[in-house]
């Protein structure tokens, strides 16, 4: 077996990870923004900036609701980027004034997304603001979530996720709250200081 004469002992592929490190560390933030991007991006600020609600929340639903699928559809009917029932859809088009809403209608990204952050934004005021409730209520129903809060089941806070009764609304909210602060984190470093 031969010695290495005086040449490094770190393989090949050790110096390639090294180098992949490297070029992953001094392109940070760009390739995170694969796994958190901005689809329809002028479509959320625009409805955002309307409903007064953060831009970046939405896109932390849209990236736990359909994973920026369009075309995306849950086994119980809930379609769109944002997820949306079509009876909610239906109930939110009646509160804006608007005419009746084909099912369909709710993989067109202006539609779903407009949908989405008015209703986000009714949760909001309804909730006072209070995130992990907005969240809750957005997955489990605005009813629920009350009942929980009137029974003292939970309190809304992101320390007592834990006590929320549902196993998926408990995983639903943690998963936006994370996905919101790594939106934040990317595309506004201000917006948490």
């Amino acid at each position: 077996m031969a010695l290495n004469k005086g040449r490094p002992i770190l393989s090949k592929w050790l110096w390639i990870a090294i180098l992949i490190f490297i070029a992953l560390l001094l392109t940070f933030p760009k390739w995170i923004t694969y796994f958190y991007p901005q689809p329809h991006k002028e479509i959320v600020f625009t409805q955002a900036q309307e409903q007064g609600i953060d831009p970046y929340l939405v896109f932390a639903i849209i990236r736990a609701e359909s994973k920026y699928e369009d075309a995306a559809e849950s086994p119980v009917g809930a379609k769109g980027l944002m997820q949306i029932m079509p009876e909610t859809a239906q109930w939110i088009a009646k509160q804006r004034g608007m005419g009746a809403l084909e099912p369909d209608s709710l993989h067109d990204p202006q539609v779903n997304i407009s949908l989405g952050c008015w209703y986000l934004a009714d949760l909001s005021r309804e909730f006072d603001g209070r995130l992990p409730l907005v969240i809750a209520a957005y997955n489990a129903g605005r009813g629920r979530v009350s009942e929980w809060q009137a029974a003292g089941v939970w309190d809304g806070q992101a320390e007592t996720i834990d006590r929320i009764p549902f196993q998926e609304t408990r995983n639903y909210v943690r998963n936006v709250l994370a996905n919101y602060e790594a939106y934040q984190i990317i595309y506004a470093p201000d917006a948490k200081s």
